[in-house]
């Protein structure tokens, strides 16, 4: 997984959801940005994002890594063939494998709700199929790259007159 900001570093100063904490008994005041990471895999069409909250004065601490899945079941059935994994793969959850705090469920309910916003929803897939198109791209153009030079080196290998 790769972050978002490293291909479209002036799209995500943009388009990071952040939000103000100040008060609230389950979670410590402060900005918190719910920074995106896509996979780079080529072959891979897992329409998800995996989602680090994270704080600029506590960097590099992640407060919660969210993984969430905008497809149906049925999508991620499809795509993985097992249905009992489908169903994890849906929707949004504390993702087991990577670091969490005593506030990651709090910021869990905090993304479920930024959710419901059908704009920051719709972004969030913008984001994935721009990600995916650059994977593309750069591989397409890195096997021309590769294609031009071998053909350089056949071309190069002349036989002595």
């Amino acid at each position: 997984m790769i972050p978002f900001f490293t291909k479209y570093p002036d799209l995500a100063v943009n388009e990071t959801r952040t939000i103000t904490v100040q008060g609230r008994d389950d979670l410590l005041d402060g900005e918190y940005g719910f920074i995106e990471f896509y996979c780079d895999e080529i072959d891979c069409d897992c329409r998800r994002v995996i989602i680090n909250v994270v704080t600029a004065t506590t960097e590099p601490k992640i407060w919660a890594t969210i993984n969430f899945g905008w497809e149906d079941v049925e999508f991620y059935e499809k795509w993985i063939g097992d249905k009992e994994n489908a169903v994890d793969c849906k929707g949004p959850y504390l993702d087991p494998m990577n670091p969490q705090t005593k506030y990651s469920p709090v910021l869990l309910r905090i993304f479920e709700h930024l959710l419901t916003d059908v704009i920051y929803l719709e972004r969030l897939k913008k984001h994935y199929e721009l990600f995916k198109s650059s994977a593309r791209t750069k591989n397409s153009s890195e096997q021309k790259t590769e294609y031009r030079s071998q053909r350089k080196k056949r071309r190069g290998k002349k036989k002595g007159r």
